[in-house]
């Protein structure tokens, strides 16, 4: 297995958001990393029409409220958020940017809406509206990382892990915060730092199965495959094991460009195919 030759093109899309940040995903979709993007609770829908089906009767139930009044917040967040949980980010991305037109004051909506742009590879804006979801004085520790990984995504990893010491000071060892943390060491090619990091992620007991796929990959893009592989399996049933280390596999050997004006489409934390 050769090392990629380029980190930062190979993990370009590391540090969405929940990476996408951490602990934050509920539904994982292609672009959260460590979770990066939204909390359980903000990625699932709540009480509701279709809040105990699947994501997609999720959308139907709640696009027929919303069609019926778009000027319903509750309907607008809960859309939104379905829309994100099955991976239709232009969607959500529209009825989130129309929500927050209609209720500019609204911070959940603004959250929603910076979490959406950041699935869609719009870092400034997705920073520069998330900043508006929450404040100094009243900071939220998620939003704080999701800014981390819009950050390191603009190559900013400097104020990225300010932002992240930002969101430890609130939540200290969370491990979705210390993952994106890691991956962020991983986007300047400190691999050592990049483990280190992750180790302490996934020595906590809140850490969530992309925390193990992250580690992995550092170890292996250090080129220490066996172990890797052990850390990527360990404690999974065979067929999740054998799906894990072959698309471990395949995105250490994986050296293709992104294609030219698109975004970089390849997950590294979320080996769980998106439901």
């Amino acid at each position: 297995m050769r090392q990629p030759s380029n980190l930062a093109r190979l993990l370009a899309s590391a540090a969405v958001t929940a990476i996408l940040a951490a602990g934050l995903g509920g539904c994982k979709t292609m672009s959260d990393v460590t979770g990066s993007i939204g909390s359980k609770a903000e990625a699932s829908p709540g009480p509701g029409p279709g809040s105990d089906t699947d994501p997609r009767r999720a959308v139907e139930a709640y696009g027929e409220r919303y069609r019926a009044n778009p000027r319903d917040v509750d309907a607008a967040l809960r859309y939104g958020q379905a829309l994100r949980a099955t991976g239709q980010r232009a969607q959500a991305v529209a009825v989130f940017e129309q929500a927050t037109i209609a209720h500019s004051g609204n911070k959940l909506l603004l959250a929603g809406y910076g979490r959406a742009l950041a699935d869609n590879g719009h870092f400034q804006r997705a920073f520069d509206v998330l900043s508006r979801a929450h404040s100094p004085d009243n900071p939220d520790w998620r939003l704080l990382s999701v800014q981390g990984t819009a950050l390191d995504q603009l190559g900013r990893h400097d104020d990225a892990r300010r932002y992240y010491a930002g969101a430890l000071a609130i939540v200290p060892e969370e491990p979705s915060v210390l993952s994106n943390l890691g991956l962020s060491y991983v986007l300047s090619k400190d691999l050592p730092k990049a483990e280190e990091t992750l180790r302490r992620a996934y020595g906590s007991a809140r850490a969530d199965a992309r925390v193990r796929q992250n580690l992995g990959l550092v170890v292996g893009l250090q080129g220490r495959f066996a172990e890797a592989e052990s850390i990527v399996k360990a404690d999974l049933p065979a067929e999740e094991a054998a799906a894990n280390v072959a698309y471990l596999k395949q995105m250490l050997a994986r050296k293709d460009s992104p294609r030219p004006g698109g975004p970089v489409s390849m997950p590294v934390a979320a080996l769980n195919r998106p439901h």
